[in-house]
Order: C-alpha cells, then sequence, then structure tokens
C-alpha cells in the first residue's frame, strides 16, 4: 500500500499527459501511486500511460472507457485506492516538486481536515506564466466561502482516504444527507469537484495551505472555458443547496446565497434588485452562529458587505474601502471589474430569480 495514491483522468489529453506523469515523478516525496484513469482515449494516451508504466511500476494504467462522466470515473479510481491519502491531478497540469510533501505536512497540522487544497499558476499551452489562482486559506474562511464559490481547487486537492471511506464521500453524491429527498441533488459533471468541497467544507473540513501547488494549464478545451454559462449555473444549484445543508445541520433559517456568489469570476443579476444589504445581515448572522466568530470568517464578510451591493458607484467606493485593508484575490477583483465593466459588448450577464424559502 502506497502512502499516496493519485488520480489522474484522462481522455484524449496525449499533448500534456507526459509532463504531468513527469511532474508526479519529480515529487520530494517518493512513496505514491499514480492511477492513471483512461476515459476512452483514442489519440494515444492510454498507450503514452502504458510506456510511463514499464518505465516506472508505480505508475498504473486502469481504463474506464463506460464511466458515467467525470465523476463516475473519479469514484472509478476511488474504489480501487489502496492509500492513506488520495490525490488528485490533471493530465494538463504539472506538480510543483514539494507538492506532496506541503499538503502532507498540512494534514499533520490540521488533523481534522479531510481535504486540503492550495494556490496554483496558471500557465498557458507553452508553459508561459499567465498570473495566478488564489484561493481563500484557513478552514473557517474556506467553509464561509463554500457557500458562495467553489472553495478548493480541484487539481490541487489531497484527501484523507479512511475519513472520505468513513463519511461515505463519493464524487457526485449527497452524503450529508440532512435534507428531505427532493431537495437532495446529484452532480455528475462540471461542478462534481464543489459538489464535493463544499459538503466537507460545510462540516469544516476543508482547507488550502498559502503555497503554489501546482501549474494549471489553461487552453480551450478546459471546461470552464467550453461550458462556462452551464458550470455558473450548476454552481448556483450546489450553491443553494450547500446553504439549505448548512441551516439544517445548524437549525438556522434559510437564506438565498444567490446575491453573495461569485461563481466564475462574476456577481448575478438576482432578479434586477440592487441592494442586498438586510439580506447580507441575515446571511451573517448565520454564518456567525454556524461557523462560529473568527477574524478568518469576519475577512469573508467583509468581500460579501462589499458586493451585497449592486449600484456601480457605491460597489466601486466599497471596493475602495475593502482594498484598503485587504489584498483582494483574484476571483474577487473579477467579480468587480465584470458587474462594473458588464454592459460592455461581449461582456456575460447571467441573470437568475431568487429562491424562496
Amino acid at each position: 500500500m502506497a502512502k499516496i495514491d493519485i488520480l489522474l483522468p484522462v481522455k484524449n489529453g496525449k499533448d500534456f499527459l507526459a509532463e504531468a506523469i513527469d511532474s508526479v515523478r519529480a515529487q520530494t516525496v517518493t512513496d505514491w501511486r499514480l492511477l492513471v484513469l483512461d476515459h476512452g482515449s483514442t489519440d494515444g494516451s492510454r498507450e503514452l500511460a502504458e510506456a510511463c508504466h514499464v518505465r516506472d511500476a508505480r505508475i498504473e494504467v486502469h481504463s474506464f472507457p463506460q464511466a458515467q462522466g467525470l465523476s463516475g470515473l473519479l469514484n472509478c479510481g476511488l474504489e480501487i485506492a489502496d492509500c492513506e491519502y488520495v490525490m488528485r491531478h490533471d493530465a494538463d497540469d504539472v506538480c510543483m516538486p514539494d507538492r506532496m510533501a506541503v499538503t502532507l505536512a498540512a494534514f499533520e497540522a490540521l488533523p481534522d481536515c479531510v481535504a486540503i487544497g492550495g494556490q496554483a499558476e496558471l500557465v498557458d499551452t507553452t508553459g508561459q506564466h499567465l498570473g495566478n489562482m488564489d484561493m481563500p486559506v484557513g478552514v473557517a474562511r474556506v467553509s464561509a466561502a463554500s457557500l458562495f464559490r467553489n472553495p478548493v481547487a480541484h487539481p490541487t486537492a489531497m484527501l484523507r482516504f479512511d475519513a472520505l471511506t468513513r463519511l461515505g464521500v463519493r464524487y457526485g453524491a449527497d452524503f450529508l444527507k440532512v435534507l428531505p429527498a427532493h431537495q437532495s441533488i446529484e452532480v455528475s459533471n462540471l461542478a462534481e469537484d464543489y459538489f464535493l468541497f463544499g459538503q466537507l467544507a460545510v462540516l469544516g473540513r476543508c482547507a488550502n495551505v498559502p503555497q503554489r501547488l501546482i501549474r494549471y494549464r489553461l487552453h480551450g478545451n478546459n471546461v470552464s472555458a467550453t461550458r462556462y454559462a452551464d458550470q455558473v449555473a450548476l454552481s448556483l444549484v450546489i450553491s443553494r443547496f450547500l446553504t439549505r445543508s448548512f441551516c439544517a445541520l445548524h437549525g438556522l433559517p434559510w437564506f438565498d446565497p444567490a446575491p453573495f456568489c461569485n461563481h466564475g469570476g462574476l456577481l448575478l443579476d438576482v432578479d434586477g434588485q440592487m441592494n442586498f444589504d438586510a439580506e447580507f445581515e441575515t446571511m451573517a448572522g448565520a454564518l456567525r452562529r454556524g461557523f462560529g466568530a473568527s477574524p478568518d470568517l469576519e475577512r469573508e464578510l467583509r468581500f460579501r458587505k462589499m458586493i451585497s451591493t449592486r449600484n456601480e458607484a457605491a460597489l466601486l467606493w466599497r471596493y475602495g474601502r475593502f482594498r484598503s485593508a485587504h489584498v483582494p484575490e483574484n476571483d474577487e477583483r473579477s467579480a468587480v471589474r465584470y458587474w462594473l465593466s458588464r454592459r460592455l459588448p461581449g461582456k456575460r450577464r447571467i441573470s437568475v430569480a431568487p429562491e424562496l424559502a
């Protein structure tokens, strides 16, 4: 049994697969097994991975062409995992050499956490630096953020395998099981990672390290590029499910998270309403009662307070005050810039109806 089993799903990802595998082999931690989960590739990806197995027996290739979506493929991987920790890695990303070591140290420091992710550098198809992906740090911040955005970058994540088994965690499934059947959902693709990490975060079992763990490659085949609007719409469905579950767990009145979401780096137009300050006070009170008061929670709430207005002048003024106290993360900056520029030609605009309790 290896200490870490790595789930690497691939379907026709030959262009970057060798570099992704080499970055695993270059880890400072050597006690691992790489499970390449082939989803019916026809471009030679499976054959490339099999050639890597010949050079390094820690690399195994498993074919699941009939798996239902990415959730089904990853669940196939979980079924064959036998490890202390299971780590995610994508076929087009590159691990930093100390990725495993940094995450294992974080698990030692945070024994109650089930999932730990981190930050990422954004690169293009040639590996050139494009920017950074910033994720919230601190268990309380990650927990609170989970109601409004995906709190963990999936390709950076590592999870405790025994805890996954104990909690019955699987991709696509409602393992919290605190809502009536008609309010439960399943998520087979597009946002299966948010559904999983969001549920763990609601339980206070997720964190992110401040270090950059991977180079995340942006290209035209990323789901975020090809099915952006669908992904944002589904993410809001998940936000509302998580909020209902959070409120049920803590005996709190339900609130609609939509006005405070920044899925995909944008703010949602909620039925044309321009001010959500009253709704913010209800939401903030619920989060303080459910998660407990902490500086990390207050940092998250300050951003959500800032975006509770949709008036451009008020938003810009609030953003200036926010920047005087905090360094905005890239998704926070993007959300404000999006709203201020949403009337420009070519800008996406996603409108939603408020959901009743």
